[in-house]
């Protein structure tokens, strides 16, 4: 078969993704950033609370990008889910290119049915924060943030 029928994320649901992260952030009371990406790593909505610092945008956009590729949460573990040590993560950070890869926990994939449609980081709380900030995001559209199918 030459041709295969796959989903997509939306504006609207990257938008209802990017607002449940920011509600729920302004519940815990703290100001982040958030990026929504589709499957293919694109943008979709980028997003600052006031008082969230400018670089956490860099690493919400990552975070996203990260998780849709590897297609599960980020952390510091490989393509492969092998556990890295220092230069490893910093050598496959450099390998993949800027934006691409990185080690830090808040990157969670958009499962819809066991397809990756996307990817959603968020950055500015504690990594443990952002990224239960992102699952719950995930789940906001009645989509899953696990891992899908090896």
């Amino acid at each position: 078969m030459f041709v295969a029928d796959s989903r997509r994320l939306t504006h609207a649901g990257a938008k209802k993704i990017a607002d449940t992260a920011v509600a729920k952030a302004r519940q815990a009371g703290i100001a982040i950033s958030v990026a929504v990406a589709d499957s293919g790593g694109h943008l979709i909505v980028l997003e600052r609370m006031d008082g969230g610092r400018f670089h956490s945008l860099h690493s919400a956009t990552t975070k996203a990008v990260c998780a849709a590729s590897n297609k599960r949460p980020t952390s510091s573990h490989g393509a492969q889910g092998q556990a890295l040590d220092v230069a490893h993560a910093l050598g496959l950070a450099l390998a993949a290119g800027p934006g691409r890869w990185t080690a830090m926990e808040g990157g969670c994939p958009v499962f819809v049915e066991g397809e990756c449609i996307g990817g959603v980081g968020v950055s500015g709380a504690d990594w443990a924060t952002d990224e239960r900030i992102a699952r719950e995001a995930v789940e906001s559209i009645g989509a899953t943030a696990g891992a899908g199918p090896k």
